[in-house]
């Protein structure tokens, strides 16, 4: 089969095309012909700092072609899309059951025709998607999922805050849209913010333009503050999040972006009652429920743009632009 590799500190330069042996199913696992990928931040910094040669991303999408003796959630001919960590099927996140995730320090990911994954770490595909789409869903749209509906609790009516328009923003704003949330999203570009107001954006700030951008969701909340900031932008935008967030309310520090929070944060945090919870994705029971609200509703995920699996440094570099409205994908 074909795939790609990681150079360990290659970049996006060390990503190399290889001929690799076709994977056979252990007693547990399924064999799946990759149809379509996705891209994440976090795949930018792996490219520069892994360790060892890897095949890259955690997000794929296709369709079952081998099983082993033991399986018995699926079956060849099955579309399936990949979770993002192998063992962490419900309840909490532990040390134990995020250690292995696809694409990272020591486990293969999915840019490749052909993967093999145990049977507990893949859902269904949602039937309405194609694979482009649910390829979208694993990392960035389980992620604002678990912000809003699992830590946050957000219900029709409640508020959500999003910083630009990239996949965990962009998938977090259509499920406010599906579940009655009331969502403000900033951006530096016009045109962008336009879109995110076909996709159901409730109020859309130019963050170049409007410096205060706190404080003007503040005021658009009648000074209460939304109940939920999906924050993305780490120690740049950290205070005026808090600033656009209510009393008692959630923020929410996602993956790789968030970093530990200065001491000039602390007492603001504590004293406005502030929870700032780091989100590292979530667990298989989160994206198949996700996946049950995306089906009710027939949403489908925002792609940016399709790449051909030829062009995976391009896709990289795509990505690396920040030109992106959405999800970047690759075609396998």
């Amino acid at each position: 089969m074909q795939a790609y590799q990681l150079t360990p500190g290659g970049g996006i330069d060390g990503l190399n095309r290889v001929e690799l042996a076709d994977p056979e199913p252990a007693a547990d696992e399924v064999v799946i012909r990759v149809r379509a990928t996705s891209l994440n931040y976090r795949d930018l910094m792996l490219a520069q700092g892994n360790r060892e040669p890897i095949i890259p991303l955690s997000d794929g999408s296709g369709e079952v072609v081998a099983v082993g003796d033991e399986v018995t959630r699926f079956a060849v001919g099955d579309r399936v899309t990949s979770c993002f960590f192998l063992d962490w099927l419900d309840g909490d996140g532990t040390p134990a059951n995020t250690r292995r995730a696809l694409g990272g320090a020591d486990t293969n990911g999915t840019l490749a025709e052909l993967i093999a994954l145990p049977e507990r770490a893949v859902v269904a595909t949602p039937a309405h998607m194609t694979d482009d789409e649910a390829s979208t869903l694993p990392c960035a749209a389980v992620t604002a999922w678990c912000s809003m509906f699992e830590v946050a609790r957000l219900q029709p009516g409640s508020s959500v805050l999003l910083l630009g328009t990239g996949g965990v923003s962009i998938a977090g704003l259509q499920l406010a849209a599906t579940a009655g949330v009331r969502s403000f999203i900033t951006s530096s570009s016009d045109e962008k913010l336009a879109r995110a107001r076909e996709h159901g954006a409730d109020h859309t700030i130019n963050y170049v333009d409007d410096d205060n951008w706190g404080r003007t969701v503040r005021e658009l909340t009648d000074g209460r503050g939304v109940d939920l900031t999906l924050e993305v932008g780490g120690e740049g935008t950290f205070a005026k999040s808090m600033t656009a967030t209510r009393f008692g309310g959630d923020i929410a520090l996602i993956g790789g972006l968030a970093r530990e929070e200065s001491d000039e944060t602390q007492v603001p945090l504590v004293g406005r009652g502030l929870r700032a919870s780091r989100i590292y994705v979530g667990s298989r029971a989160m994206f198949e429920q996700m996946n049950r609200a995306l089906e009710l509703r027939e949403v489908h995920p925002v792609v940016d743009r399709v790449f051909d699996f030829d062009e995976a440094r391009e896709a990289y570099r795509h990505l690396e632009s920040q030109r992106h409205f959405g999800k970047v994908v690759i075609r396998v």
